[in-house]
């Protein structure tokens, strides 16, 4: 401990104090004592030295040379009361504390010390006296201890199980016994503890480091041990003695002997009447058990088993969410051509209930490919059953064909007449790989992340609508397809909340974490993905997480040259696929590199899905195509369902029909009418560039 002002380079009393041995001092059974706090030296006199039943030749000069004096318990008690003093910036401290003298009585002292202090205030020395109290105690001793015990029984009591209200896991219980603030209330060396399974007690912690012995990981029953004896029996077992303990598990003690145990105390840890395991606490400085002591362990024993039943309840409802949403989750995902894609989930840390995140990849039509991101209302299994369900109408809706807008619309309505109270965010993303085409939309979800080929790691603003079953309640069932181009290399980012979200932070605070640990991240999805979940565990979040990385393989010059496609369904009175169909075109036309033909090409298309929407009674299929050959060209494709061949009519003056055919032929570079099935299909190519 450092300080500013001048101190004392020598131990030695000071001169208002006696420095050597008082002779009235000494007939009082009353010695001196000055401790350094910056050497960390303690002079002792001899008068001292007696009380604690400390030879000279035997002390170090230091407090630790007393520890073998001094009982564990009262060992902590005393560096609580002096640590207290020291920092309170009290002048003085005294207290009554037990020794242990070298035949292995136990007796009374009672010390008093005096704290010097810099100008400061930091301190830097104590002096003082301890002093034999066995006569004056002689008569009060009994009801003091009393007290004294009762004070501490209260307070063992009240922090362990104020401790144990925290515990969710078994792990958590044992940490709270069986680590060194735990044993220290207790009085404690070490602690063991089993729990009953099928017949048989697992050990599922032992005693101090090292400690183990070989073949009791698992003992049934009804073998000779002292846990197993407790559980049979539903009664404690004390041990008041290493003799005791020899006699009664010679087995056992020969591989424990060892550890200098001289008591010990077995509970059974009783839970709704039925005994769920049972606890072991070893002293090594103890003889015999108080009536107190064994009320208050046993008390203790009742409130561990309570614990540990709510922590088991626990974990077993955690393991059959998660299995429960892991079977609900794709077993696999597919392989997608064009694209790299890495999912991850992670439940939330153990002992908290599982949510309803989840991820989803879908193969569509034409190539297309569907990324799903989602997160349920709650955390239960409810929220899991939910999740299962809306995933499967997610796809099935997606696999139909329908608009990215539609999709979502859909699966509100779904989840409002599901009969549950939960909701939904959710983002889904409709890819064309082949022209990097993505289209999004957000349905009270976070907006997604883009990552480009250089590194830079942005957040990828999205129009949304309100989360699924809400929208659908309150009429609101509008979701807006935002059109986003993808380039080679660059990679999309899905997540939930749970791998954004800080305890005490707010959200966007997490998102630009997010976005700097993507940016610095390396380029292998996987990687990135592992070192994305592992920030989440270190920042100990309370929610479950589920992520979904894109990355577009491939190269740009390539994708121009040709092979490129695009498909999209538009259902008929369906205005939003129209637009969304509208917008995928035009942005596939500038993916593709014909910028130059763009209006031609976007007013072509537009016709001929409206004239197949407007004579027709099933939906349009567009399909968008890069021929390569001599001539670079673009085709574009309508199908229907009607066999019907289109007719070229002349328009008057004042008519509003009869002019898609002519702007076809007049725009488009060839054109022409194929049947397909029970169907046609309308075609037409552009030159370009």
């Amino acid at each position: 401990m450092c300080h500013g002002g001048p101190v004392p380079s020598t131990v030695s009393l000071p001169e208002d104090w006696p420095a050597h041995p008082d002779r009235s001092l000494s007939l009082n059974r009353m010695g001196s004592f000055d401790w350094d706090l910056v050497t960390g030296l303690l002079h002792m006199d001899a008068a001292a030295l007696d009380v604690f039943d400390t030879p000279p030749e035997e002390y170090g000069g230091r407090p630790e040379s007393l520890a073998k004096r001094v009982p564990p318990a009262e060992s902590a008690r005393l560096d609580a009361l002096v640590s207290s003093a020291l920092k309170s910036g009290s002048d003085s401290y005294g207290a009554y504390f037990r020794i242990r003298c070298r035949d292995g009585r136990l007796r009374w002292t009672h010390t008093q010390g005096r704290v010097m202090r810099d100008p400061d205030g930091r301190p830097f020395r104590i002096i003082g006296i301890v002093r034999d109290a066995t006569e004056e105690l002689s008569h009060s001793a009994e009801r003091l201890g009393l007290d004294e015990e009762r004070r501490r029984q209260t307070s063992v009591v009240e922090s362990t199980t104020a401790a144990l209200a925290h515990a969710r896991t078994v792990k958590d219980v044992i940490d709270v016994i069986g680590d060194a603030h735990g044993l220290e209330r207790l009085g404690s060396m070490g602690m063991v503890m089993g729990l009953v399974e099928a017949g048989r007690i697992h050990l599922v912690a032992e005693g101090p480091t090292g400690s183990f012995v070989p073949g009791t990981r698992y003992t049934r029953i009804d073998e000779q041990y002292p846990m197993s004896e407790v559980v049979r029996s539903l009664q404690p077992r004390f041990l008041e003695s290493a003799a005791e303990f020899a006699e009664g598990y010679p087995a056992l003690w020969s591989k424990i002997s060892y550890m200098r145990i001289s008591a010990a105390a077995y509970l059974p840890l009783i839970a709704q009447a039925r005994p769920i395991g049972a606890l072991g606490l070893l002293y090594e400085d103890k003889e015999g058990f108080t009536q107190e002591e064994r009320n208050l362990l046993v008390a203790l024993g009742s409130s561990i088993a309570q614990s540990l039943q709510r922590a088991m309840l626990l974990e077993q409802e955690h393991d059959l969410a998660e299995g429960l949403q892991q079977a609900m989750l794709p077993r696999r995902i597919p392989d997608v051509p064009g694209a790299r894609i890495a999912v991850r989930y992670r439940s939330a840390r153990m002992g908290q209930d599982i949510g309803g995140d989840w991820y989803d990849v879908i193969p569509l039509p034409g190539g297309r490919v569907g990324a799903v991101i989602g997160d349920v209302q709650g955390h239960d299994t409810h929220a899991a059953a939910v999740m299962g369900q809306l995933r499967i109408v997610l796809r099935a809706y997606a696999a139909e064909g329908h608009s990215p807008g539609t999709v979502m619309a859909r699966a509100s309505v779904f989840l409002h007449e599901l009969d549950t109270d939960r909701f939904a965010t959710c983002t889904y993303v409709e890819a064309d790989l082949s022209t990097g085409v993505l289209q999004v939309v957000r349905a009270g979800h976070i907006d997604p992340l883009l990552r480009t080929r250089d590194g830079e790691c942005r957040r990828l603003p999205v129009e949304g609508g309100m989360p699924l079953g809400l929208s659908a309640e309150f009429g609101r069932l509008e979701y807006p397809v935002t059109t986003v181009e993808l380039d080679h290399g660059e990679t999309l980012l899905l997540c939930t909340d749970g791998l954004v979200e800080q305890p005490g932070a707010d959200l966007d605070d997490g998102v630009r974490l997010l976005t700097g640990l993507v940016r610095e991240g390396p380029q292998d999805l996987q990687l990135l993905a592992d070192q994305l979940c592992e920030v989440a565990d270190e920042r100990g979040g309370d929610d479950d997480m589920a992520l979904l990385l894109l990355r577009r393989e491939g190269d740009d010059a390539a994708a121009r040259a040709g092979g490129g496609r695009l498909r999209q369904h538009v259902a008929p009175g369906d205005p939003e696929a129209l637009v969304a169909a509208r917008h995928m075109i035009g942005t596939a036309v500038r993916a593709w590199g014909a910028r130059s033909r763009a209006d031609e090409i976007e007013l072509v298309a537009d016709e001929l899905i409206v004239n197949a929407l407007m004579h027709t009674d099933g939906p349009a299929i567009v399909t968008l195509r890069v021929l390569s050959g001599p001539q670079r060209r673009l085709r574009v494709e309508v199908e229907d369902r009607s066999s019907a061949l289109p007719r070229r009519r002349e328009a008057g003056d004042a008519g509003v029909s009869g002019r898609g055919l002519m702007l076809v032929d007049r725009l488009a570079d060839v054109w022409g009418v194929e049947p397909r099935g029970s169907g046609k299909c309308v075609w037409c190519e552009f030159v370009v560039p």
